[in-house]
């Protein structure tokens, strides 16, 4: 069945960190005079994180949290676990790189990505954007010049529901009135992107840009697998 409906994930799919977490966060720490270093800022980082997403899956919106605080809290704690321990600067921090995460200067359109979505525009296919990314992802896409392709975004905080829950596939499909089996999603996570989507009744392709799993090659058909966005379009013509 021809397809009529794309939906993409974003996060190494689409755009990249222009640098490390901890590179970028060390750059406003020091503008503030806080001396920290990248590596291990990136180390506490992922401890912090790590550790409120368990506690508090999906910006604990459930229990009560926004995504602002949500990240507002990783933030601080990471600097906290590197030494930092001035609230008031460690807020200021904060709030700074929340809302810088949200601009060009934090990240960059992966090669081939604009010029596939061109592509498929003029295909005439519809697209959307399926994340488990807060609300600000509409600005990200935005400033990276992307916003343009896409009907909606939908991320997990929109949704209530992060991959690979089938319901953020399902709500995706709700928005556009369109039918899974004419629909298919693209993203780089084989349990979250590939394999989520196909429970959800879509087809799916996997972005593996030389890093796939041995769960990914063990269970995804070579055609399933783009080496680049542009792959993608052999399997659209």
């Amino acid at each position: 069945m021809r397809l009529k409906f794309l939906t993409w994930d974003v996060m190494d799919t689409l755009v990249q960190l222009r640098r490390s977490v901890g590179e970028q966060y060390c750059a406003e720490a020091w503008r503030l005079g806080i001396p920290v270093e990248p590596e291990a800022v990136n180390k506490s980082f992922l401890q912090a994180f790590g550790a409120k997403k368990r506690l508090f899956p999906n910006y604990g919106l459930s229990q009560g949290l926004s995504s602002r605080q949500w990240w507002i809290d990783v933030v601080k704690q990471t600097f906290m676990l590197s030494g930092v321990h001035d609230d008031r600067v460690l807020t200021a921090v904060a709030e700074n790189l929340y809302h810088e995460f949200c601009t060009e200067k934090n990240w960059e359109v992966l090669p081939g990505v604009a010029e596939t979505l061109d592509q498929c525009r003029t295909l005439g296919l519809r697209m959307a954007v399926i994340s488990n990314f807060d609300n600000r992802l509409e600005q990200v896409l935005q400033c990276c010049g992307l916003g343009h392709h896409f009907e909606f975004v939908m991320t997990s905080e929109r949704s209530g529901v992060a991959k690979p829950d089938i319901r953020i596939f399902q709500n995706a499909l709700h928005v556009a009135g369109i039918a899974p089996q004419v629909a298919a999603h693209i993203g780089d996570d084989y349990i979250k992107d590939y394999r989520a989507a196909r429970e959800a009744g879509m087809q799916s392709f996997l972005l593996s840009v030389g890093r796939r799993s041995e769960e990914a090659e063990n269970n995804v058909p070579q055609d399933h697998l783009l080496e680049c966005p542009q792959d993608l379009l052999a399997h659209l013509k």
